[in-house]
């Protein structure tokens, strides 16, 4: 017979969660990319999107803002007449069993009868100065006596649960020995507490203290510093619960109390634990109030309870706003939130913090020299991609026009190859294929001579050079108007698209990438990537055109090709000294400059395309003569097809109109 293994099932205990979607770091890589490219540093900009959270999960916000609803849910819902209350009816129906006694009792003297219902009818207004009176009561009644024995049982078992959770469920219908055993655990508490003030207590103190009395602690302290922990926290709520009430409530519980199971031992006892707790813990908040405004009223335990958990939600609400030096979202107390809102609030924090780890840990941040965040290469190499891939469909939707994802085209073949992509039309490279397959195969437990599985992740095609290598200057205007109209981030998601459309499908061409504001200046795609916009005058394409040009000279067999993105006419120019010079409206000395270093670059054969963003009629003007002076094109696309329209053109000089339409792209 087989042996029969019995699979046991239970209720999920914690971790992460394994039926929770995977963590979408792509998502979150585009949102943190579009706020570094809007200006935001990768820090802040991660930050962002824990806060807002993604497509389909709650953020830190989210959860910051339910932790509020819950608080001012406590507080509008309970009062703290609770114990009061409940002594009250204990109260009235202990006077109404004893006059219906009275009443009943026809042997009774007539004066004793009077003097007895004179002064049940004069108790004080009070409920503790009613208790008290009625403390030497010679009741006439059992069931009257009950009641009123009840009060002090209640009082007791609430006083005692103002310290320990569920203690006054604990002792409903207790025995005087259960009572007892109360008593000489507060004793053998108080002497282990003082014994620790004392640094005289050892391990072994608190293992035999835990023995005797752990079951009447829930919360399993593993040590005596977890054990004070957790009396000081629910003392001190004690104490804030009583700063809590009006100064009437305060003076009546604290009357009752003395009443607690008839037992002054008992509030001795209580007395000397509070002095030892504040002094072993005195940076508890032993002082703090809180305002209730509700109907439904509270015991004095249930509302110590109450006081815990706002000071649990005020924790993490701190938590949530990751405001403090060096906050990660690892500090988070998953079990505090799971307790006030809920297991699916906790998954979401811990998916949170698996994202912020991710990205961190990942490899999509890194730390620079200067010690923050950056995104790194592999963030930069998987952004491109993606926004490479979107605009390959925008320009393959165009007119029934055929994908644009090549490497090279048609050229000869360079050695090198690629991973296969999905509607790749190049040649196999069989050799490097049959060699992913097989180390796939047999890391896999698989023997190769049994035969191969090609799957599409084996597949190589190898590239091809392009018969015609080029040279591409990307200038983009990074003036404050760019900012300013909405153009910042399509600026900066265009060149990060070329980048990596030269960087990985056509490794033969140079790209140099040229911003140019009152200044111009080089940079690599993530100095640009990172740039922030400043309130700074000027648009210097003079000085863009002396950069471009400088670069061109260091490739002089290739084909050079000019892309210009910009939305304002020429406003400044560089000075022989290296100073650059101001004028709006544009100085006829900035045109005139500016004009001839562009017939430079015509002269010497440049491909220039001028992308003109905006509806100014002066730089469509001026556009218009720039490009007819170097038989060049003006292309016009919105802010959100800038990529598209600078990536045709790339790829439209690059293959000299092949296959690209010239009508597609003229302004």
């Amino acid at each position: 017979m087989g042996v029969h293994h019995r699979a046991r099932y239970g209720r999920y205990a914690g971790g992460p969660d394994p039926l929770a979607p995977p963590v979408d770091l792509a998502e979150a890589l585009d949102a943190i990319a579009e706020d570094v490219m809007a200006g935001y540093s990768p820090r802040h900009a991660l930050q962002e999107f824990l806060r807002r959270g993604g497509r389909n999960r709650e953020g830190l916000d989210d959860l910051a803002r339910r932790v509020q609803q819950r608080r001012i849910e406590l507080l509008g819902r309970h009062n703290l007449d609770g114990t009061l209350n409940e002594v009250r009816k204990l109260l009235d129906a202990a006077v109404l069993e004893e006059r219906k006694q009275l009443a009943r009792d026809a042997m009774m003297d007539n004066t004793d009868r009077a003097f007895r219902e004179m002064q049940l009818q004069n108790l004080p207004q009070s409920t503790a100065a009613a208790v008290n009176e009625l403390a030497s009561y010679d009741w006439q009644s059992g069931t009257a006596r009950q009641a009123y024995e009840k009060i002090k049982d209640l009082l007791g078992r609430e006083v005692l649960d103002q310290r320990f959770a569920g203690m006054k469920q604990a002792l409903e219908n207790a025995t005087e020995e259960d009572r007892a055993a109360v008593n000489g655990m507060l004793r053998d508490l108080n002497g282990l507490l003082g014994k620790h003030r004392r640094g005289e207590d050892t391990a072994a103190d608190f293992q035999e203290f835990m023995a005797r009395h752990g079951h009447l602690f829930p919360e399993n302290p593993q040590s005596v510093e977890e054990l004070i922990d957790a009396l000081a926290q629910r003392a001190a709520a004690a104490q804030r619960l009583l700063q809590s009430m009006s100064p009437e409530q305060r003076e009546e519980l604290m009357s009752l109390s003395a009443q607690a199971f008839g037992s002054p031992e008992l509030m001795a006892q209580l007395d000397q634990l509070d002095s030892s707790l504040r002094a072993l813990r005195p940076a508890e908040d032993w002082t703090g109030s809180e305002r209730f405004e509700g109907q439904e009223g509270l015991g004095l335990g249930d509302g110590t309870g109450v006081l815990q958990d706002l000071a649990e939600l005020d924790e993490l609400s701190e938590q949530l706003s990751q405001s403090y030096n060096g906050s990660r979202l690892d500090d988070l107390d998953l079990d505090a939130l799971a307790r006030q809102l809920g297991q699916n609030a906790a998954v979401t924090a811990r998916t949170l913090a698996e994202i912020e780890r991710a990205m961190q840990d990942g490899g999509y941040l890194r730390r620079g020299a200067d010690g923050d965040l950056k995104l790194s290469p592999q963030a930069m190499r998987r952004l491109g991609r993606a926004l490479l891939r979107d605009t390959a469909r925008q320009l393959s939707g165009r007119q029934g026009r055929r994908d644009t994802r090549v490497a090279g085209a048609a050229g000869e073949q360079i050695g090198s190859s690629r991973q296969w992509e999905f509607g790749d039309a190049e040649p196999w490279d069989v050799t490097r294929t049959m060699t992913n397959a097989i180390r796939r195969t047999v890391a896999d437990g698989g023997d190769p001579g049994r035969g191969l599985r090609l799957g599409a992740g084996d597949i190589e095609v190898a590239e091809t050079e392009a018969r015609t290598q080029a040279a591409v200057v990307l200038l983009v205007d990074v003036s404050f108007s760019m900012a300013a109209e909405g153009r910042w981030v399509p600026m900066k998601r265009t060149a990060l698209a070329l980048h990596h459309l030269v960087s990985t499908r056509f490794r033969g061409d140079r790209l140099q990438l040229i911003a140019f504001g009152r200044y111009a200046r080089s940079m690599d795609i993530g100095e640009l990537t990172a740039l922030a916009s400043r309130r700074e005058q000027g648009t210097n394409l003079h000085h863009g055109l002396l950069l471009a040009n400088r670069f061109f000279r260091q490739h002089p067999s290739m084909q050079h090709v000019l892309l210009v993105v910009t939305d304002g006419e020429p406003t400044a120019h560089l000075l022989p000294e290296g100073e650059s010079w101001f004028s709006y409206p544009p100085d006829p000395e900035t045109i005139r400059v500016t004009i001839a270093e562009l017939d430079r670059l015509g002269r010497a054969g440049t491909q220039s395309t001028f992308f003109r963003l905006g509806d100014d009629p002066g730089l469509a003007r001026f556009v218009q003569r720039m490009a007819r002076r170097v038989d060049g094109r003006v292309v016009a696309p919105e802010a959100g097809e800038l990529g598209t329209a600078v990536v045709g053109e790339y790829l439209r000089a690059h293959f000299r109109g092949r296959p690209y339409d010239d009508d597609d792209w003229a302004s």
